[in-house]
Parts: C-alpha cells; structure tokens; sequence
C-alpha cells in the first residue's frame, strides 16, 4: 500500500522497521494518552505485542475490513502518531470508522487534522476505498480531538452512552459522521 501525503504530514502502513520509533513515542506519550485510550496491557510496548498488531494489521488490510496508518512529518519522516480505517463495511453501508493518536511532543500542531484530511480523501476517492460514510467518536471533553473532527466537515449525530471502556472506565462518547461529498478536506 502507498504512502497518503497531507499537508505537512504523510501516512503509511507500519512496518517491522517502525518499532523502535513507535514504541518510543508511545512511552514517553504515555501519560498524555492515558485519559483516551483503553488501559494498556502490561507487555503493550513489547516487541512481541508488536508483532501481534503488525499481524492483525495486514490481515485487515488484506481482508478489506480495515487499514492502519502512522503519521510521519513529512519535513523529517518523524512518526508523530497514527490514524486507523476499521470496521470497514460494504455493500449497503459502504463505511468505515477512524480513530487516531497523536504522541504528546507533536499535539496542537495540526498533524491529526492534516492525517485525517489524507485519510478522508482516500476513503472516498472512487480509485481509493471508494467508501460513502465515515463515523469517529471521542469523549466529550476531548476538545482538540473534537474540533480536528469537526475541521474536516464531521458533524456530532449524538451521543453513545458507555460506548468505550476508556482508562478502565464504560465512558460515553460523542458520534460523528461525515459522508463523501460534505468533506472539508
């Protein structure tokens, strides 16, 4: 699969080579993380549950049902997080869900929003994915994350109650949809 370049940053599929950045950004963006992300298996880090995701990665890849992405500035090749395609569905739904992470050195800088615009515009693009509806979710107070969505045309649909198990809490989440043709990107 080929790079998606956005702005200031590219996206591409992880690779074994990719562990030691990843695993390091990851670290050292632990603490900032925490509060939106699903707790963190103790071996999360190790290169064995590395290889369990890089394998479970190019399975949804290769099935169509979803596809993972690191964000790389592209002035430095620096990884400073990533954006998935999951839950990838055709036929009548034709849709997919997109999450994300940004490391903490690399927040506020615009790279979420540059990402999802690169990934937007691949998922809709007839020679891309050629998807028609994209949805996200984030917790109600995660206002940058909120308001990357809403930059590239998402709009809140509602409000999910106990939707994700968060930081080892059920927390309610905000929905978002965006259908091919409303994009801002």
């Amino acid at each position: 699969m080929r790079s998606i370049l956005s702005g200031p940053v590219y996206l591409r599929p992880p690779e074994p080579r990719d562990y030691a950045a990843w695993s390091a950004l990851r670290a050292l963006s632990y603490e900032f993380l925490q509060p939106w992300e699903p707790t963190w298996a103790e071996d999360e880090l190790s290169r064995t549950s590395w290889r369990n995701k890089l394998r479970r990665y190019l399975e949804d890849a290769r099935d169509g049902r979803g596809y993972a992405y690191f964000i790389y500035r592209a002035e430095d090749d620096d990884l400073v997080g990533g954006i998935t395609l999951s839950r990838v569905h055709r036929g009548a739904a034709h849709m997919g869900s997109v999450g994300y992470w940004i490391g903490e050195p690399h927040a506020r800088r615009g790279y979420v929003t540059a990402a999802l615009r690169g990934l937007i515009r691949h998922a809709f693009h007839p020679e891309g994915l050629g998807l028609h509806r994209l949805e996200a979710a984030c917790l109600p107070e995660n206002e940058p994350s909120r308001r990357a969505l809403e930059r590239v045309g998402f709009e809140i649909e509602g409000r999910a109650k106990q939707y994700l198990r968060i930081n080892g809490e059920w927390r309610d989440h905000l929905l978002f949809g965006l259908v091919r043709g409303d994009a801002a990107a």
